[in-house]
């Protein structure tokens, strides 16, 4: 399964707008968020670009978390986590969590397959032991290019697809 990885917009809908139609072209069939949506209106243009699973985990940006959970009402689709998500997808066993520090622990304890973070806007991956940990870097464009990431979990790869 293509399963896309996207983290901190912070409202930039331009670069999502191209994001979305970019995922929709890697053949995504889920979609993980990591958090820094901002505002709820960035939620509601998820949920109407993207039809797969989409799993969200909060960021330290996100304005107004109950209006958030409101708009992912709206969307069969969004499904809203706690601070940390464990996921099975495709028989793989993954967790998100928005902050660097948390996840890299998380990989360390050998219990998922993967583990995803964005909060610092930088693209890397890393092998820790059986568990790969990445993150996918901003949809903002702010601090770096804007990236998103694409993870096959037959294959374990994961790969940062720049925006635009």
């Amino acid at each position: 399964m293509q399963v896309a990885v996207l983290s901190d917009i912070h409202d930039n809908i331009w670069n999502l707008e191209t994001a979305l139609k970019q995922v929709a072209g890697e053949g995504a069939e889920r979609m993980l968020f990591l958090g820094d949506f901002c505002a709820p209106f960035t939620l509601a243009q998820i949920g109407d670009g993207f039809s797969g699973r989409i799993d969200c985990v909060f960021g330290n940006n996100d304005g107004d978390p109950f209006l958030i959970t409101r708009v992912a009402g709206n969307y069969r689709q969004v499904h809203l986590h706690g601070p940390i998500a464990e996921l099975e997808i495709d028989g793989k066993q993954a967790a998100m969590q928005h902050y660097p520090e948390i996840a890299r622990r998380l990989a360390e304890s050998s219990a998922y397959e993967a583990v995803f973070s964005g909060h610092d806007h930088k693209q890397y991956q890393q092998q820790i032991g059986k568990t790969l940990w990445a993150n996918p870097g901003e949809v903002m464009g702010r601090f770096g290019s804007p990236s998103f990431g694409m993870w096959d979990t037959v294959s374990g790869r994961f790969r940062h697809v720049p925006i635009g």
